[in-house]
């Protein structure tokens, strides 16, 4: 009996007959872990700043790749993935590079998925078309090179493998005279890496509808197809959906992946600071953090978005960071204090007082909204990103949560808040991945100018509930999850990367 007992624990297979055939499946790899107690377990310096965005880790080879862009414009611009051995993350080691000089300009975004390496990589003229290279993991090289749309922004796999999605955001010039449009490119792996790339010209014939429920189109000149900016992609679990959040836009777009069709555009509206629950502080010269009710209301602006599928419902996850187009050639945002922003009377019977440097006189608004009746004045104040986090259902585009003013609060209580950044976009949410911890699906949001990430218990997708902040490096760009199983050490590791001192950190759960 003993023997039997042993067998079965060293075997480790569930093992079901069915008529003649003997089916054997491996059960899934579990850590107990407790996701409310990630400590920082070890941390690596990759170089200057800009040398730490985005991170993509290999668990063939146990490499980490590292988007590193440093010096841009200057003669000693690097351009480059560095390769970091992670077999013991404790000890972390350089043991190479690949350059992005053949292929054009800075790498945005990485991305693995079986012993392949993905790169977005933006031209050396960052208006022209871009491409998506990808390579081999085990010796970096070039498996196949892709022409995808211009300034592609981010790179993913689909969970099955089969096609590779760049948001190409299309950026204009600093001029503002050469604006491309925005695209998404979807590269089928086993068709060679063919690729089709698609605009938004579908959708152009709804621009009045959808303007109509706050999707932007507001630049110099501005088309419908040349004005959309995709930034970042989410894939659903059975790979047929993809989800892009359209950042300068104020939207999520929705995309069929095998007819490579848009299906819906969802503008995500506003959200208002005079609410109980969303008081912000929109100074950085009242004297220190002091939130309240103020009549402005703010543009959500998402930058990374991730999915969870529950029951059926596909709940979108968004780090609504908020971004400005700001050009020599076209900017958007004054300060409410400028002479050029003039308050309606009747809106704001007390404008002469709100325009002070400790009320509202030095936030960053938008000159593209506001003016109800088109008669030169704002009837409405519109700044720039929620200074939260949001959910949403994937299929109807509606909100389910937002966590208001709660990131503010949390990151003033753990002594990270920046007042200096109170009058633009706060703690500035940037990064969002999810990872499943133990028995607990959890959310790891980086807000870049906090230095922190928040980690929240997402047991209910339409009530996150908060676990615990974490200190980190400068201006938290990547957030990528290692699920166990994957793990050179066998538990759950969270990395973040930190654009602005090169910082990489590395985090772990303790086991229950």
């Amino acid at each position: 009996m003993k023997r039997i007992v042993l067998f079965g624990f060293l075997l480790t297979a569930l093992i079901s007959c069915k008529k003649d055939n003997a089916v054997i499946t491996e059960p899934e790899f579990f850590v107990n872990e407790d996701a409310a107690t990630f400590a920082e377990t070890a941390s690596f310096d990759v170089g200057e700043t800009g040398a730490a965005e985005i991170t993509a880790f290999d668990p063939i080879t146990k490499k980490l790749f590292v988007v590193r862009n440093e010096n841009e414009g200057l003669t000693n611009q690097v351009n480059q993935i560095e390769v970091i051995d992670f077999s013991n993350p404790s000890a972390m080691k350089s043991i190479g590079s690949i350059t992005m000089r053949p292929f054009g300009g800075a790498v945005n975004g990485v991305v693995v998925y079986e012993g392949k390496l993905a790169a977005a990589i933006q031209s050396t003229d960052k208006q022209a078309n871009g491409k998506v290279v990808v390579f081999k993991t085990s010796d970096y090289s070039k498996i196949a090179e892709v022409i995808v749309g211009a300034l592609p922004d981010m790179v993913t796999f689909t969970p099955n493998g089969k096609y590779i999605l760049s948001a190409n955001e299309g950026e204009p010039n600093a001029a503002y005279t050469n604006d491309p449009s925005g695209t998404v490119s979807i590269i089928s792996v086993a068709d060679n890496y063919s690729v089709v790339t698609i605009d938004f010209s579908s959708m152009a014939s709804q621009q009045a509808d959808l303007k109509s429920k706050g999707f932007r189109i507001f630049g110099k000149d501005a088309s419908f197809v040349k004005d959309v900016e995709p930034e970042y992609i989410t894939i659903s679990e059975d790979s047929k959906t993809a989800w892009v959040t359209l950042q300068e836009n104020n939207a999520i777009a929705k995309i069929n992946i095998e007819s490579k069709s848009i299906t819906n555009i969802f503008p995500l509206g506003f959200k208002d600071y005079s609410l109980a629950g969303n008081e912000i502080d929109p100074s950085d010269l009242d004297g220190g953090f002091k939130p309240a009710k103020w009549n402005v209301k703010s543009m959500y602006l998402p930058d990374a978005i991730t999915l969870l599928e529950e029951n059926g419902t596909p709940y979108l996850f968004t780090a609504n960071e908020g971004d400005a187009r700001e050009y020599d050639g076209f900017s958007e945002i004054l300060r409410v204090k400028n002479k050029d922003i003039k308050l309606d009377a009747t809106a704001f019977p007390d404008a002469v007082t709100l325009k002070l440097d400790a009320n509202l006189g030095r936030l960053n608004v938008t000159t593209t909204l506001g003016d109800k009746d088109g008669d030169g004045d704002l009837d409405e104040l519109y700044s720039l990103g929620s200074r939260s986090f949001s959910v949403w259902n994937g299929n109807t585009g509606g909100q389910v949560f937002d966590s208001k003013n709660e990131l503010d609060k949390l990151c003033f209580t753990a002594g990270v808040y920046d007042d200096n950044r109170s009058d633009d976009k706060s703690v500035e949410p940037e990064g969002i991945t999810i990872g499943k911890v133990g028995n607990k699906k959890v959310a790891f949001l980086g807000m870049e100018r906090a230095d922190a990430v928040a980690v929240y218990d997402l047991t209910v997708p339409s009530k996150p509930v908060f676990l615990q902040l974490l200190k980190c490096g400068d201006a938290p760009e990547g957030v990528l999850f290692i699920p166990a199983k994957d793990s050179p050490t066998k538990k759950s590791l969270l990395l973040v990367s930190s654009e602005g001192d090169g910082i990489i950190k590395v985090y772990t759960p303790k086991t229950i």
